[in-house]
C-alpha cells in the first residue's frame, strides 16, 4: 500500500496570515493536531501543532525580561524563539522545515519515516502540491484494510476515489473528518461523524459506491457537548461576519 492508499485526503489548511487564535480554533473544530500552512498555491511553506501553540503565555502575562537581552544572551536564535513564543500569525509561529513524501511513497517507508523522525504526521504532496495527511492512524488504518498481498490494485484506488467523490459531493458531512481504506473492493471507513444519522448517510453512500462489495463501519460519533459547542462557535462566527 501506498501513501495515496491510506491518507486522509480533504486536508484542512491556513494560510501564513491566520492568526494564531484562528489556527488554534481549527486545530479544536476539526479534532486534529497540526494543520499545514500553504501559499497561494497551494504549496506547504510549514506546519502549526499543537506543540507550537501550548507555550505560548497569556496576553497577561509578561516576558521575564527585554527579549533583546535574551538574544544576546544566547545567539542561538533568541530573536526566532521570540517571535514564535509572541508571534500573532501562523507564519510566526509554524514550523518551516517540514518534512513530507510523495504520494507513491510506500506505507512502509512512511512508517519508517515516522519512528525515525519521532513524528505523529507527514504532509503528503504530489508534484510539490499538498494532497494529503498521513498519521500515525493512517498507518493502522491501512493495516486493517490490507489485502493479503499488502499490494492495493488500481481497481481499489478507483473505487476508494469515487467513495470520496460520492461523500464529498452528496452528503452533508464535513470530508476532512473522515478517510476511507479499499483492499479488493471492501470499504474501511474511519474518522468522525457529527450525529448517528450522519453516520449511517456515510455508510449508505459508500455502499452504493459502484465497485465496493462491503463496508466495514469503524466510524465514531461526535459527543453531543463537543458538538454543542462547534454550534455555538458556527453561530458566533456568523455574528462577527
Amino acid at each position: 500500500m501506498q501513501a495515496k492508499d491510506v491518507m486522509t485526503s480533504s486536508v484542512v489548511t491556513v494560510d501564513a496570515n491566520t492568526p494564531v487564535e484562528e489556527v488554534a480554533r481549527t486545530l479544536l473544530e476539526w479534532r486534529i493536531s497540526a494543520v499545514p500552512v500553504v501559499d497561494a498555491k497551494e504549496r506547504m511553506v510549514g506546519m502549526v501543532s499543537e506543540g507550537d501553540l501550548i507555550h505560548r503565555p497569556d496576553s497577561s502575562e509578561q516576558p521575564p525580561g527585554p527579549w533583546w537581552l535574551s538574544a544576546m544572551a544566547d545567539s542561538r536564535g533568541g530573536p526566532v524563539d521570540y517571535a514564535r513564543v509572541h508571534g500573532r500569525t501562523a507564519a510566526d509561529v509554524m514550523t518551516r522545515d517540514v518534512l513530507a513524501v510523495d504520494e507513491n511513497a510506500t506505507v512502509a517507508e512512511i512508517a519508517q519515516l515516522l519512528e525515525e523522525q519521532r513524528i505523529k504526521r507527514v504532509p503528503v504532496t504530489r508534484h510539490g502540491k499538498i494532497v494529503g495527511i498521513v498519521s500515525r492512524a493512517n498507518l493502522l488504518h491501512g493495516l486493517v484494510a490490507a489485502a493479503p498481498s499488502g499490494q492495493n490494485s488500481e481497481d481499489d484506488q478507483q473505487v476508494r476515489a469515487s467513495v470520496l467523490n460520492v461523500l464529498r459531493n452528496h452528503t452533508d458531512v464535513q470530508i476532512e473528518a473522515l478517510n476511507v481504506t479499499v483492499a479488493e473492493g471492501v470499504a474501511h471507513l474511519w474518522g468522525t461523524a457529527l450525529s448517528p444519522e450522519q453516520k449511517n448517510a456515510i455508510r449508505v453512500a459508500a455502499e452504493n459506491t459502484p465497485g465496493v462489495s462491503e463496508v466495514r463501519d469503524h466510524l465514531t460519533v461526535l459527543p453531543e457537548m463537543f458538538l454543542r459547542w462547534k454550534q455555538n462557535t458556527d453561530r458566533l462566527k456568523t455574528t462577527l461576519v
